[in-house]
């Protein structure tokens, strides 16, 4: 058995988290993602993790539980954890990474973006010239708070803006605890809200190297060693149809958004 041992090769466990962060069905989410961290640090016995991270971003909430539930399972493990960022891990993709002990990017990849967006349209000045009368009953003062039939309310501005900054602080409270003194950069620079090269995130501290899954799977187990991808199974075709038909639209316009803009 000691020969057989010698010979076989080092499983790495690579968990892929890829897509746009939103509770719904299909989309990377902490429903999605659990059983896929769960199978992969328990595959560990005693080897690092790495997470394959492809993430513009989304929700701030399946970002925070995700990340959190990865820092759970590493501490009870009692294993490192390394990101690798492929196209990009910004936002939400980026909160993701900051659960692992050390980010991997390639110079080219999109990283940080560590901001949060919100913003909406306002329709009261088109609906008013076709003649149109909105009617809205609510209880509660501020229930209508954002409605886009009504011009702009100044309160309803600074309380966005007030959750904004919140959830903006909570991330660059998150990123500090997890980067620590490992940040080179002002807060200016780090904090912005703007992507980045990794080559420029190298630079300021937010990853700590260059690397892509096959090259740091051989970094930690050995020139044998060889991946073990937990990803989610693809469903069979009939059975998404229909949801894929009533999702297509709505994912095609966050897919879109979030790589131009990089939503948080």
């Amino acid at each position: 058995m000691g020969g057989l041992t010698f010979w076989r090769k080092k499983r790495i466990p690579v968990i892929e988290l890829h897509g746009m962060i939103a509770s719904r069905f299909g989309q990377l989410n902490i429903a999605s993602a659990a059983p896929l961290i769960e199978k992969g640090f328990a595959a560990a016995r005693g080897q690092p993790v790495i997470l394959d991270i492809d993430s513009p971003g989304g929700s701030p909430v399946q970002s925070d539980l995700i990340a959190s539930l990865i820092r759970r399972r590493a501490e009870k493990a009692k294993v490192e954890v390394h990101a690798v960022i492929g196209d990009v891990g910004a936002s939400g993709g980026y909160w993701i990474a900051c659960a692992a002990d050390r980010i991997h990017a390639n110079p080219m990849s999109l990283v940080a973006s560590i901001g949060v967006r919100g913003g909406g349209f306002g329709l009261s000045d088109l609906i008013a010239r076709f003649g149109i009368e909105r009617r809205l009953y609510t209880a509660g003062a501020h229930k209508a708070r954002l409605d886009p039939f009504r011009p702009e309310q100044p309160d309803d501005v600074a309380y966005v803006q007030d959750l904004l900054d919140t959830l903006h602080h909570r991330f660059k409270d998150w990123v500090r605890e997890r980067r620590a003194d490992r940040l080179k950069g002002t807060e200016e620079e780090i904090f912005d809200g703007s992507a980045m090269l990794g080559e420029r995130g190298l630079a300021l501290g937010l990853i700590d190297g260059f690397a892509d899954i096959d090259s740091l799977v051989r970094t930690l187990g050995g020139e044998r060693a060889r991946p073990r991808v937990f990803r989610p199974r693809p469903r069979g075709l009939l059975r998404r149809l229909p949801r894929l038909a009533a999702d297509a639209a709505l994912d095609a316009i966050e897919e879109r958004a979030a790589r131009s803009g990089l939503l948080s």
